[in-house]
């Protein structure tokens, strides 16, 4: 009886391993994400959908004879008791599936750490330095690999999130474009994400039950990001509908921008040369605040702030800086 119930177990497992691969497969083959001969780069973090993805993607590399140089790409943070740990994972992944490593990190671009940042700006707004930095990152990692392409582990939950997000902040530009599978296909590197219709808890049970090696402690510094609060809300719609996630994706597919609306329009930092709306790109924006001692340079207005006039004075210079050439900025 239990030697029955145990092969009837691994009959299941093998199942669900052979369905998940397929549907990537599908996804893959049928939005046609990858040609033969590209270089692909994988975001790789050492979390659950990074490793999942790294692994699935090597192995239907090899399977259907997809043809495609795989590399991992990491960012380092710089944050003591967390990046350093997962990027162990990384360099183990490295070796597991044979895949070259590439790491980038916050203080070889911009010469500072997380650590450093959360010190100056405190937990309120450091999500929003590490995202801005990070996906620059990425990019600038992936040049130095010459990649043709990126990919990331983003899944069916982190897009119906980011939907969620994009409507309560009023951000058309990016809610027009965040359902896409693929983006940036006018810029240098496109990014990927082969985990677009696909469940988290799907990707923890793969990564549990195929024991893969992966690091699974949250960001010391995001306990009160925004996002937490949008995934919060999906899973209590999830409950009594669980096809609420792909409901939220498919309404972000299908909404359209009024023509009259006026949307940013796509051109170069004039300071570093990547892709922005305005003059200096958020990274440049955010990075100056920091040197000059005014972290809060190109965040939102602070609220309950105590360092009003401290605040008021970064706000003015950073309005300055935008409205400038930047040929006229005195650095």
């Amino acid at each position: 009886m239990e030697a029955g119930e145990a092969k009837s177990k691994k009959a299941g497992g093998e199942c669900f391993y052979e369905v998940f691969e397929e549907e990537i497969h599908q996804v893959i083959v049928g939005n046609r994400l990858f040609k033969s001969g590209e270089r692909v780069a994988i975001g790789a973090s050492g979390g659950k959908d990074s490793t999942v993805l790294a692994y699935v993607l090597s192995e239907l590399n090899r399977r259907h004879n997809y043809g495609l140089d795989l590399f991992l790409l990491s960012v380092d943070e710089g944050i003591t008791g967390y990046r350093d740990d997962s990027l162990e994972t990384v360099k183990r992944n490295e070796v597991q599936y044979g895949l070259p490593l590439q790491i980038v990190s916050y203080k070889d671009l911009y010469g500072w750490t997380m650590d450093e940042i959360v010190k100056m700006i405190g937990l309120k707004n450091n999500c929003t330095f590490c995202g801005v930095f990070r996906r620059q990152a990425l990019d600038r990692g992936a040049a130095l690999l010459k990649v043709d392409k990126l990919v990331t582990g983003h899944n069916a939950d982190d897009i119906a999130e980011t939907v969620l997000l994009n409507i309560l902040r009023g951000d058309i530009a990016r809610l027009s474009r965040c359902t896409s599978i693929t983006t940036g296909e006018d810029g240098p590197i496109p990014r990927c994400k082969p985990f677009k219709y696909t469940y988290e808890k799907e990707i923890v049970m793969y990564a549990y039950f195929k024991k893969l090696d992966y690091f699974s402690t949250e960001c010391i510094y995001s306990p009160n990001a925004y996002r937490g609060f949008a995934r919060e809300f999906i899973k209590d719609l999830e409950r009594p509908r669980p096809r609420a996630i792909l409901d939220i994706i498919k309404s972000g597919e299908d909404f359209r921008i009024a023509t009259t609306t006026k949307m940013p329009e796509q051109g170069t930092c004039e300071r570093c040369g990547y892709i922005s709306s305005q003059k200096w790109c958020k990274a440049c924006v955010l990075l100056e605040g920091l040197n000059r001692g005014l972290p809060k340079m190109g965040i939102g207005r602070p609220r309950g702030s105590g360092n009003d006039q401290k605040d008021t004075k970064a706000r003015s210079t950073a309005k300055s800086i935008e409205s400038k050439q930047c040929g006229s900025l005195d650095f």
